[in-house]
């Protein structure tokens, strides 16, 4: 009797340990839905641009203090730039200016990662002990990507995308991969870098980089004001 209620007990015990296994497995995604409709940060950041094409042996890097905040939105200020001037009109501009748009069109709700806009399955854990969700938009749209995500287990933090954009910017541009990394700070959920590698016909591989190094987040100053 003794042994058969020692037995069921352990049994009882492995069924509980499976049952919490599983529970924690299906939480991370729900973890992760319910940070990911945090409300936007707003913020003061130096962001650092860097572009090339080995095709055409062509570089750029620019400087830019970028600002968001919901009264006056999104705007920014060029501080130093070199290089080609083609990249710095062509993709920097362009992308900031496409920024700019998106935030006084109140687009940013057509990225964002909920059901609306995305179907979401289990990926495996990565190496660096991150849990991994796969990730497929419903739309074709510049705005989304296909690929993974991945995010603290325990609390549903995201910390990175990799991925393809599911719709080309461009006739020209057939294929766009990125890399978006994200950091908490100042209890916000922030940026800090972007990476692309897009394959252009006839100038084929092309990168492009973008850093943030914040100022002020949500009124919290990170460090001592910078004149731009």
């Amino acid at each position: 009797m003794c042994t058969l209620l020692a037995i069921g007990t352990m049994l009882a015990g492995l069924d509980m340990g499976a049952r919490e296994a599983r529970a924690s497995e299906q939480t991370v995604l729900q973890r992760f839905l319910a940070r990911a409709e945090e409300p936007p940060a707003e913020y003061r950041a130096l962001r650092h641009l860097e572009a090339s094409n080995h095709h055409f042996h062509q570089s750029a890097t620019m400087d830019v203090w970028t600002e968001y905040d919901s009264k006056n939105g999104f705007r920014y200020q060029v501080v130093s730039e070199n290089g080609s001037g083609y990249i710095r009109k062509k993709v920097f501009l362009a992308a900031l200016d496409g920024e700019q748009k998106m935030w006084t069109n109140r687009e940013p709700q057509r990225a964002s990662f909920s059901h609306e806009n995305y179907t979401f399955q289990d990926g495996a854990m990565a190496a660096d002990g991150l849990a991994s969700l796969l990730v497929a938009p419903r739309r074709k749209d510049v705005l989304l990507v296909e690929g993974s995500l991945f995010v603290l287990p325990n609390e549903g933090d995201l910390v990175r995308i990799e991925g393809r954009l599911s719709k080309n910017p461009s006739f020209w541009t057939r294929r766009v991969d990125v890399i978006r990394r994200y950091a908490r700070l100042a209890g916000a959920r922030v940026p800090i870098s972007f990476e692309s590698i897009a394959n252009v016909l006839i100038a084929g591989r092309s990168t492009f980089t973008m850093t943030y190094d914040y100022e002020i987040i949500n009124g919290h100053r990170l460090k001592p004001q910078t004149a731009p």
